[in-house]
Protein backbone atom coordinates (compact mmCIF):
# COMPACT_ATOMS: atom_id res chain seq x y z
CA UNK A 1 0.00 0.00 0.00
CA UNK A 2 1.45 3.28 -1.03
CA UNK A 3 1.49 6.57 1.16
CA UNK A 4 -0.03 9.37 -0.23
CA UNK A 5 1.62 12.05 -1.69
CA UNK A 6 1.32 14.58 0.64
CA UNK A 7 3.10 12.52 3.27
CA UNK A 8 6.05 11.55 1.29
CA UNK A 9 6.19 15.95 0.82
CA UNK A 10 5.97 16.27 4.28
CA UNK A 11 8.84 13.80 5.22
CA UNK A 12 11.35 15.36 2.49
CA UNK A 13 11.03 18.73 4.00
CA UNK A 14 11.43 17.36 7.65
CA UNK A 15 14.70 16.09 6.22
CA UNK A 16 15.39 19.24 4.64
CA UNK A 17 14.96 21.37 7.69
CA UNK A 18 16.68 19.06 9.76
CA UNK A 19 19.96 19.05 7.35
CA UNK A 20 19.52 22.78 7.25
CA UNK A 21 19.89 23.26 10.99
CA UNK A 22 22.44 20.74 11.77
CA UNK A 23 24.99 22.78 8.58
CA UNK A 24 23.61 26.31 10.54
CA UNK A 25 25.10 24.66 14.12
CA UNK A 26 28.26 23.26 12.70
CA UNK A 27 29.31 26.29 10.54
CA UNK A 28 28.21 28.51 13.37
CA UNK A 29 30.80 26.56 15.46
CA UNK A 30 33.59 26.74 12.53
CA UNK A 31 33.33 30.22 12.04
CA UNK A 32 33.50 30.88 15.59
CA UNK A 33 36.57 29.06 16.27
CA UNK A 34 38.17 30.70 13.13
CA UNK A 35 37.49 34.11 14.62
CA UNK A 36 38.70 33.32 18.17
CA UNK A 37 41.80 31.85 16.62
CA UNK A 38 42.38 34.94 14.53
CA UNK A 39 41.72 37.36 17.70
CA UNK A 40 44.13 35.34 19.51
CA UNK A 41 46.53 35.05 17.16
CA UNK A 42 45.94 38.72 16.80
CA UNK A 43 46.59 39.74 20.42
CA UNK A 44 49.33 37.30 20.33
CA UNK A 45 51.70 39.46 18.13
CA UNK A 46 50.44 42.83 20.04
CA UNK A 47 53.28 44.87 21.45
CA UNK A 48 53.54 44.92 25.03
CA UNK A 49 54.60 47.53 27.35
CA UNK A 50 56.84 46.24 30.29
CA UNK A 51 60.03 48.21 32.87
CA UNK A 52 63.27 46.63 32.81
CA UNK A 53 66.33 47.04 34.74
CA UNK A 54 70.07 46.40 33.65
CA UNK A 55 71.23 43.81 35.90
CA UNK A 56 74.49 44.53 37.46
CA UNK A 57 76.77 43.17 40.34
CA UNK A 58 76.82 44.18 43.80
CA UNK A 59 78.88 43.54 46.98
CA UNK A 60 76.82 40.62 48.78
CA UNK A 61 77.53 39.14 52.02
CA UNK A 62 76.94 36.24 52.38
CA UNK A 63 74.55 35.83 55.77
CA UNK A 64 72.43 32.90 57.73
CA UNK A 65 69.20 34.73 58.80
CA UNK A 66 67.05 33.56 62.00
CA UNK A 67 64.23 34.94 63.92
CA UNK A 68 64.44 34.49 67.90
CA UNK A 69 62.99 36.49 70.82
CA UNK A 70 64.83 38.98 73.15
CA UNK A 71 65.52 37.71 77.23
CA UNK A 72 66.52 39.28 80.43
CA UNK A 73 70.38 37.97 81.57
CA UNK A 74 68.18 38.13 85.21
CA UNK A 75 64.50 38.21 84.83
CA UNK A 76 61.79 37.06 87.83
CA UNK A 77 58.62 37.16 88.50
CA UNK A 78 58.57 38.40 92.08
CA UNK A 79 56.26 36.64 94.71
CA UNK A 80 56.18 35.63 98.47
CA UNK A 81 57.30 32.14 99.62
CA UNK A 82 54.64 32.41 102.83
CA UNK A 83 50.97 33.63 102.41
CA UNK A 84 50.01 36.77 104.41
CA UNK A 85 48.39 40.38 104.26
CA UNK A 86 50.47 42.67 102.36
CA UNK A 87 51.67 45.76 105.65
CA UNK A 88 53.45 48.12 102.95
CA UNK A 89 55.08 48.64 99.80
CA UNK A 90 57.90 50.01 99.19
CA UNK A 91 58.51 50.80 95.32
CA UNK A 92 57.04 52.74 92.58
CA UNK A 93 56.20 50.79 89.47
CA UNK A 94 58.91 51.12 86.68
CA UNK A 95 61.78 52.12 89.14
CA UNK A 96 65.12 50.76 89.34
CA UNK A 97 66.14 49.62 92.30
CA UNK A 98 69.51 47.57 93.72
CA UNK A 99 70.12 44.42 94.49
CA UNK A 100 68.43 43.34 98.23
CA UNK A 101 66.16 46.79 98.24
CA UNK A 102 63.32 45.88 99.89
CA UNK A 103 60.18 45.86 97.79
CA UNK A 104 57.26 44.56 100.03
CA UNK A 105 56.22 43.80 103.55
CA UNK A 106 53.68 41.22 104.66
CA UNK A 107 52.00 41.57 107.98
CA UNK A 108 53.71 40.63 110.97
CA UNK A 109 51.04 39.25 113.25
CA UNK A 110 52.74 37.79 116.35
CA UNK A 111 55.88 37.27 114.97
CA UNK A 112 57.89 39.75 117.17
CA UNK A 113 56.53 38.36 120.21
CA UNK A 114 57.54 34.52 119.29
CA UNK A 115 61.24 35.34 118.68
CA UNK A 116 61.03 37.13 121.83
CA UNK A 117 60.18 34.66 123.59
CA UNK A 118 62.55 32.00 121.85
CA UNK A 119 64.90 34.47 122.39
CA UNK A 120 64.45 34.14 126.08
CA UNK A 121 65.03 30.44 126.17
CA UNK A 122 67.87 30.70 124.33
CA UNK A 123 69.17 33.09 126.97
CA UNK A 124 68.51 30.96 129.62
CA UNK A 125 69.85 27.77 128.39
CA UNK A 126 72.84 29.78 127.39
CA UNK A 127 73.14 31.10 131.18
CA UNK A 128 72.55 27.60 132.41
CA UNK A 129 74.75 25.73 130.15
CA UNK A 130 77.71 28.63 131.05
CA UNK A 131 76.21 27.79 135.00
CA UNK A 132 77.00 23.83 134.46
CA UNK A 133 80.24 23.91 132.82
CA UNK A 134 81.97 25.83 135.98
CA UNK A 135 80.31 23.18 138.32
CA UNK A 136 81.18 20.71 135.90
CA UNK A 137 85.25 21.55 136.39
CA UNK A 138 84.63 21.60 139.83
CA UNK A 139 83.02 18.10 139.83
CA UNK A 140 79.73 19.23 141.29
CA UNK A 141 77.87 17.78 138.50
CA UNK A 142 78.14 15.13 135.79
CA UNK A 143 79.27 15.33 132.17
CA UNK A 144 76.01 14.39 131.27
CA UNK A 145 74.13 17.41 132.35
CA UNK A 146 76.68 19.53 130.14
CA UNK A 147 75.77 17.44 127.21
CA UNK A 148 71.93 17.89 127.78
CA UNK A 149 72.56 21.43 128.61
CA UNK A 150 74.46 22.06 125.57
CA UNK A 151 72.27 20.23 123.27
CA UNK A 152 69.10 22.52 124.81
CA UNK A 153 71.58 25.58 124.03
CA UNK A 154 71.57 24.59 119.99
CA UNK A 155 68.33 23.65 119.89
CA UNK A 156 66.82 26.84 121.54
CA UNK A 157 69.11 29.12 119.32
CA UNK A 158 67.86 26.83 115.74
CA UNK A 159 64.45 27.95 116.64
CA UNK A 160 65.76 31.55 117.08
CA UNK A 161 66.92 31.13 113.64
CA UNK A 162 64.19 29.78 112.22
CA UNK A 163 61.92 32.15 113.69
CA UNK A 164 64.32 34.83 112.41
CA UNK A 165 64.16 32.93 108.70
CA UNK A 166 60.71 33.26 108.81
CA UNK A 167 60.30 36.80 109.08
CA UNK A 168 62.58 37.21 106.72
CA UNK A 169 60.14 35.56 104.50
CA UNK A 170 57.89 38.13 105.01
CA UNK A 171 60.49 40.97 103.77
CA UNK A 172 60.25 40.68 99.74
CA UNK A 173 63.57 41.93 98.73
CA UNK A 174 64.72 42.10 95.23
CA UNK A 175 67.46 39.33 94.23
CA UNK A 176 69.31 41.43 91.43
CA UNK A 177 69.65 44.90 89.74
CA UNK A 178 67.24 45.77 87.91
CA UNK A 179 63.98 47.64 86.43
CA UNK A 180 60.44 46.68 88.13
CA UNK A 181 57.69 46.32 85.77
CA UNK A 182 53.89 47.50 86.97
CA UNK A 183 52.85 46.09 90.46
CA UNK A 184 50.19 43.49 90.76
CA UNK A 185 49.27 43.85 94.53
CA UNK A 186 47.98 46.40 96.92
CA UNK A 187 48.21 47.26 100.68
CA UNK A 188 45.82 45.07 102.87
CA UNK A 189 46.04 42.07 99.68
CA UNK A 190 46.05 38.94 100.93
CA UNK A 191 48.93 36.76 99.03
CA UNK A 192 48.55 33.31 98.78
CA UNK A 193 52.02 31.82 98.19
CA UNK A 194 53.29 32.74 94.70
CA UNK A 195 51.27 35.17 93.95
CA UNK A 196 52.81 37.29 91.42
CA UNK A 197 54.03 40.94 93.07
CA UNK A 198 56.06 42.61 90.04
CA UNK A 199 58.65 41.68 87.63
CA UNK A 200 61.80 42.66 87.80
CA UNK A 201 64.25 42.42 84.87
CA UNK A 202 67.91 43.38 84.44
CA UNK A 203 68.12 45.45 81.33
CA UNK A 204 71.98 45.73 80.44
CA UNK A 205 72.81 43.57 78.36
CA UNK A 206 70.42 41.54 77.05
CA UNK A 207 70.16 37.96 75.35
CA UNK A 208 68.82 36.89 72.16
CA UNK A 209 67.25 33.43 71.95
CA UNK A 210 67.07 32.08 68.27
CA UNK A 211 67.37 28.57 66.39
CA UNK A 212 69.52 27.90 62.92
CA UNK A 213 68.98 24.37 61.52
CA UNK A 214 71.99 21.94 61.80
CA UNK A 215 73.69 22.74 58.51
CA UNK A 216 74.75 25.86 59.96
CA UNK A 217 76.60 24.24 63.01
CA UNK A 218 79.87 24.55 61.24
CA UNK A 219 79.53 28.37 60.21
CA UNK A 220 79.22 29.75 63.78
CA UNK A 221 81.57 30.43 66.77
CA UNK A 222 81.27 32.07 69.99
CA UNK A 223 82.23 35.51 69.27
CA UNK A 224 80.62 35.97 65.88
CA UNK A 225 78.96 38.97 65.13
CA UNK A 226 75.00 38.88 65.05
CA UNK A 227 73.25 41.68 63.33
CA UNK A 228 69.58 42.13 65.48
CA UNK A 229 66.99 44.09 64.25
CA UNK A 230 63.62 44.69 65.72
CA UNK A 231 59.96 46.16 65.07
CA UNK A 232 59.65 48.46 67.13
CA UNK A 233 62.98 50.25 65.65
CA UNK A 234 62.34 49.61 61.80
CA UNK A 235 65.73 50.53 59.44
CA UNK A 236 67.69 50.43 62.62
CA UNK A 237 70.42 47.30 63.56
CA UNK A 238 71.80 46.38 66.91
CA UNK A 239 75.24 44.44 67.37
CA UNK A 240 75.56 41.46 69.41
CA UNK A 241 77.90 38.77 70.02
CA UNK A 242 77.20 35.26 69.89
CA UNK A 243 77.69 33.98 73.59
CA UNK A 244 76.45 30.00 73.74
CA UNK A 245 75.10 27.48 71.32
CA UNK A 246 73.76 24.43 72.80
CA UNK A 247 75.60 21.50 73.21
CA UNK A 248 72.55 19.64 71.78
CA UNK A 249 70.68 19.29 68.31
CA UNK A 250 67.02 19.32 68.97
CA UNK A 251 65.84 15.54 67.43
CA UNK A 252 62.64 16.88 66.73
CA UNK A 253 62.81 19.85 64.30
CA UNK A 254 66.89 19.17 63.91
CA UNK A 255 68.08 23.26 65.00
CA UNK A 256 70.32 24.02 67.07
CA UNK A 257 69.62 26.75 69.86
CA UNK A 258 72.35 30.06 70.08
CA UNK A 259 72.40 32.68 72.01
CA UNK A 260 73.81 36.67 71.84
CA UNK A 261 74.58 38.88 74.02
CA UNK A 262 73.20 42.00 72.93
CA UNK A 263 74.27 45.54 74.64
CA UNK A 264 71.68 47.67 75.49
CA UNK A 265 73.22 50.82 77.02
CA UNK A 266 70.19 53.15 76.09
CA UNK A 267 67.85 50.73 77.50
CA UNK A 268 65.52 50.87 74.27
CA UNK A 269 65.28 47.07 74.56
CA UNK A 270 62.85 45.11 76.38
CA UNK A 271 62.68 40.93 76.86
CA UNK A 272 60.15 39.39 74.83
CA UNK A 273 60.70 41.63 71.90
CA UNK A 274 60.39 39.74 68.69
CA UNK A 275 63.81 39.68 67.16
CA UNK A 276 65.66 38.91 63.36
CA UNK A 277 69.19 37.85 63.19
CA UNK A 278 71.70 37.79 60.95
CA UNK A 279 74.93 36.52 60.85
CA UNK A 280 77.57 36.70 57.98
CA UNK A 281 79.70 34.12 56.86
CA UNK A 282 82.60 34.09 54.42
CA UNK A 283 83.84 37.25 53.10
CA UNK A 284 81.72 39.39 50.82
CA UNK A 285 80.81 38.03 46.79
CA UNK A 286 80.37 40.62 43.58
CA UNK A 287 77.38 39.04 42.48
CA UNK A 288 74.22 39.72 40.13
CA UNK A 289 70.85 41.03 41.86
CA UNK A 290 67.66 41.47 40.78
CA UNK A 291 63.99 43.07 42.04
CA UNK A 292 61.80 40.41 43.78
CA UNK A 293 59.46 41.22 41.06
CA UNK A 294 61.46 40.26 37.94
CA UNK A 295 61.70 36.17 39.04
CA UNK A 296 58.80 34.17 37.88
CA UNK A 297 58.72 31.30 40.79
CA UNK A 298 57.47 28.19 38.71
CA UNK A 299 57.56 24.14 40.41
CA UNK A 300 59.47 23.62 36.93
CA UNK A 301 61.64 26.43 37.58
CA UNK A 302 62.49 29.79 38.12
CA UNK A 303 62.38 32.21 34.95
CA UNK A 304 63.55 35.62 34.32
CA UNK A 305 62.36 37.63 30.84
CA UNK A 306 65.48 39.38 28.90
CA UNK A 307 64.97 41.79 26.55
CA UNK A 308 67.08 41.68 23.01
CA UNK A 309 67.36 43.67 19.94
CA UNK A 310 65.85 41.64 17.00
CA UNK A 311 65.30 42.74 13.17
CA UNK A 312 62.58 41.45 11.72
CA UNK A 313 63.50 39.25 8.39
CA UNK A 314 60.37 40.53 6.32
CA UNK A 315 60.33 44.21 6.94
CA UNK A 316 63.55 44.80 8.25
CA UNK A 317 61.82 46.36 11.27
CA UNK A 318 64.11 46.29 14.76
CA UNK A 319 62.37 45.46 17.48
CA UNK A 320 62.84 44.46 21.23
CA UNK A 321 61.99 40.77 22.24
CA UNK A 322 61.54 39.11 25.62
CA UNK A 323 63.43 36.01 25.88
CA UNK A 324 62.12 33.76 29.05
CA UNK A 325 65.28 31.95 30.80
CA UNK A 326 65.48 29.96 33.46
CA UNK A 327 67.88 31.42 36.69
CA UNK A 328 69.34 29.90 39.45
CA UNK A 329 68.69 31.59 42.75
CA UNK A 330 70.74 33.11 46.04
CA UNK A 331 69.75 34.33 49.13
CA UNK A 332 67.46 37.49 49.41
CA UNK A 333 68.16 40.95 50.66
CA UNK A 334 65.63 42.68 51.21
CA UNK A 335 63.84 43.76 48.14
CA UNK A 336 66.89 42.12 46.37
CA UNK A 337 67.22 38.58 44.71
CA UNK A 338 70.92 36.94 44.36
CA UNK A 339 71.22 35.27 40.50
CA UNK A 340 73.83 32.81 40.86
CA UNK A 341 73.39 31.95 37.05
CA UNK A 342 71.05 32.69 33.93
CA UNK A 343 71.55 36.37 33.97
CA UNK A 344 74.84 38.30 32.95
CA UNK A 345 75.75 41.80 34.06
CA UNK A 346 74.10 44.08 31.25
CA UNK A 347 71.42 42.40 30.61
CA UNK A 348 67.96 43.79 30.68
CA UNK A 349 65.64 42.22 32.60
CA UNK A 350 61.83 42.77 32.97
CA UNK A 351 60.96 43.49 36.39
CA UNK A 352 57.20 44.52 35.97
CA UNK A 353 54.42 43.38 33.03
CA UNK A 354 56.37 39.91 32.99
CA UNK A 355 52.22 38.70 33.57
CA UNK A 356 50.91 39.05 30.24
CA UNK A 357 54.16 38.21 28.20
CA UNK A 358 55.09 34.60 26.12
CA UNK A 359 58.36 33.60 24.97
CA UNK A 360 60.06 35.70 21.91
CA UNK A 361 56.77 38.10 22.79
CA UNK A 362 57.29 41.89 21.14
CA UNK A 363 57.91 44.72 24.01
CA UNK A 364 58.41 48.31 24.68
CA UNK A 365 59.84 49.50 27.75
CA UNK A 366 58.46 52.09 30.02
CA UNK A 367 60.72 52.38 32.86
CA UNK A 368 58.61 55.85 34.59
CA UNK A 369 57.83 53.74 37.34
CA UNK A 370 59.95 50.96 38.79
CA UNK A 371 59.39 48.31 41.40
CA UNK A 372 61.43 48.56 44.58
CA UNK A 373 64.73 47.15 45.13
CA UNK A 374 66.21 48.31 48.13
CA UNK A 375 68.55 46.05 50.06
CA UNK A 376 67.88 47.39 53.55
CA UNK A 377 63.86 48.68 52.82
CA UNK A 378 62.26 49.95 55.50
CA UNK A 379 58.76 50.58 56.42
CA UNK A 380 56.47 53.80 54.71
CA UNK A 381 56.31 57.13 56.60
CA UNK A 382 59.44 56.10 58.68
Amino acid sequence: MSRPPNTKLRMAGMLILVAILFGGVFGYGAVRSYFIAKFLAGFGNQTQTVATIQAGTTSWQPAISSVGSIVAVNGADLSSEVAGIVDSIHFESGADVPAGALLVTLRANNDPAVLAQLQATATLDQITYDRDRKQFQADAISQAQVDTDRANLASAQAQVQAQQALMAEKQIRAPFAGRLGIRQVDPGQYLAVGTAIVTLQQLNPLFVDFYLPQQALSKLNVGQEVEVSVDAFPGQSFAAKISAINAVVDSTTRTIQVRATLPNDDLRLRPGMFATVSIGIGGPQNLVTLPATAIAYNPYGDTVFVVTPSKDATTGKADLIARQQFVTLGDTRGDQVAILSGVNPGDQVVTAGQLKLRNNAVVTVNNDVQPPNNPNPSLPNE
